[in-house]
């Protein structure tokens, strides 16, 4: 079998067993895809702007390594608006949770005090002055749509900004961040220590700064089990042995997931192991604010000494790799947008620096949509980043999401603070009394929802002649009305007995129970009462 020679003046070579390829045909495309705009932000097809891509030689074997080892990052520290952001976002979220079961809200004698707590034991949700019992659920379903509708409208607006500053992976990974920096130095110097072999001091460090990463991530799942059970009370039984085992085990978990996520895996949990990346894809598009490049202007790169030398030939970007070196997933943003990037925005305060170093106006790498992008390149007005968020997508999101939470709020503040429900005996379904009345059982429910005792009275709704008592009392007592004391935050179960004289007429009838206090709530069961002749 024969090689097709390349034509003249072609520097690609021959390739075995392809005998149908023109050679110079693939050198043409090549040649002509070196001259594409680097982003597809640029509008005219005759930017100057092009990339600087050498031409590839066919590759002659297939590649022997299909993983790549991971380069560990070593980000700058860096000072602007969006650290001190990134700043404040981490402290706010640090706080709310070591600190949040460490607040009293004072819900009377009979309940807890702890302002939030998930109450396993008792099927209880305290979140200050709101309790959420289990048939409520309904709430923590609201909860969690207006949360992923949050998602959605943030990532919408200004893409991700949650994995920028406030989620937990990217929270703790920014304090195990500083932890590096504070015992092994700047950027630089981490790298140095990384490289270096194994010695004493090398240990020493790694021994201190693990032992960091230890306290940070056992005080992170000590923090979490404090939502579960009185928080006083649980440290100092967790300290003493009589915590349960599912306390330490809990810990321990949380412990070890903390301290190889945070300390160890860092950028890959977000670029491998979270599928919201992945997610978030659907919901941005064209007008969505990104953390964006802006490679019209920066392009082609060169030095200051460069772009003296040759005035109007070299962009604003000096290639300083500053936007790489704080970048706390190592990514190059110059590269466009990619999977790395969680938008904390820290390339831009590092930019931001160089140009005004340089005496250059700052944006080079700017919080733009693709859509003002264009209008940049093209020289054209674009708008303020306030009138990019408000459009329609973030509008709807906006309404839907607040009218979840105003349709919550109503139905808590409109929601009633008694139950009742009702199970009838079917083993057997009725007696027949020695006077020809017949008698149904019942087990009555009733539920309590304040931290106070409350007295509830429970009466007959249809069943004509028809007579109740309940199992604490005798039927010297029956009437159509039963008083019961229920205690605080509890559901009281009772035992009631029906009786309907002998040809009275039978069937559909209601239980009601009204409390007797000056908010005088009602709550009702539908009920059947069961007799000889009644078909099923």
């Amino acid at each position: 079998m024969e090689s097709r020679e390349p034509t003249s003046g072609s520097s690609v070579p021959p390739r075995r067993g392809d005998d149908d390829r023109d050679w110079s045909l693939a050198t043409q495309e090549a040649r002509a895809g070196e001259q594409q705009p680097v982003s597809g932000a640029v509008a005219e097809p005759d930017a100057t702007t092009v990339r600087r891509k050498p031409i590839e030689t066919p590759r002659q074997h297939p590649p022997v390594k299909l993983f790549e080892k991971r380069a560990r990052v070593h980000n700058q520290r860096i000072d602007g608006p969006f650290r001190r952001f990134k700043w404040g976002m981490m402290a706010v979220t640090l706080a709310i949770y070591y600190a949040t079961p460490w607040v009293r809200w004072d819900r009377g004698p009979y309940a807890p005090d702890q302002a939030v707590l998930v109450d396993l034991a008792n099927q209880r949700f305290y979140m200050f002055g709101i309790e959420i019992w289990p048939h409520e659920f309904y709430y923590v379903a609201g909860l969690l749509i207006m949360a992923a509708l949050g998602l959605f409208l943030v990532t919408s607006a200004v893409g991700r900004a949650w994995c920028g500053y406030a989620c937990p992976q990217t929270v703790w990974t920014d304090v195990f961040q500083h932890v590096d920096r504070f015992v092994d130095g700047d950027r630089n110097a981490r790298a140095r220590l990384d490289a270096a072999p194994w010695g004493a001091r090398k240990l020493m460090r790694r021994t201190f700064k693990y032992a960091i990463y230890l306290v940070i991530s056992f005080w992170t799942g000590g923090a979490w089990i404090m939502y579960f059970a009185d928080a006083p009370t649980l440290v100092g039984d967790f300290w003493t042995g009589r915590a349960a085992p599912a306390a330490y085990i809990t810990v321990a978990i949380l412990t070890l997931t903390t301290f190889t996520l945070g300390g160890f895996m860092r950028e890959q949990v977000c670029i491998y192991m979270c599928p919201w990346p992945r997610i978030q894809t659907a919901m941005m598009d064209e007008k969505s604010l990104l953390v964006t490049y802006k490679d019209w202007r920066g392009e082609p790169r060169g030095s200051v000494k460069k772009a003296e030398r040759n005035p109007g030939k070299v962009g604003d970007c000096i290639d300083c790799l500053q936007c790489v070196a704080v970048c706390p997933t190592g990514i190059d943003i110059r590269q466009g947008p990619q999977v790395g990037c969680i938008t904390c925005a820290l390339c831009i305060d590092a930019c931001d620096r160089v140009m005004a170093s340089v005496g250059r106006p700052r944006g080079l790498i700017d919080y733009a949509t693709l859509e003002d992008c264009a209008r940049e390149a093209r020289g054209e007005p674009t708008r303020s980043p306030w009138k990019a968020l408000l459009r329609p997508r973030t509008i709807a999101y906006f309404l839907i999401w607040s009218s979840i939470g105003l349709a919550m709020l109503f139905a808590l503040g409109v929601r009633n603070h008694i139950g009742l429900s009702v199970s009838p005996d079917r083993n057997p379904p009725f007696i027949l009394l020695s006077d020809g009345s017949v008698r149904n059982s019942y087990t009555l429910k009733l539920r309590n929802m304040e931290s106070r005792p409350r007295a509830m009275r429970i009466e007959i709704e249809g069943l004509p002649r028809a007579i109740m008592w309940s199992d604490t009392s005798g039927r010297d007592t029956a009437s159509r009305a039963v008083v019961k004391a229920v205690p605080p935050d509890a559901v009281l179960a009772a035992r009631i007995y029906v009786v309907v004289p002998a040809g009275a007429m039978t069937g559909e009838f209601r239980f009601t129970v009204t409390s007797q206090d000056e908010q005088r709530e009602t709550a009702s069961a539908d009920a059947r009462f069961d007799a000889p002749g009644d078909s099923e």
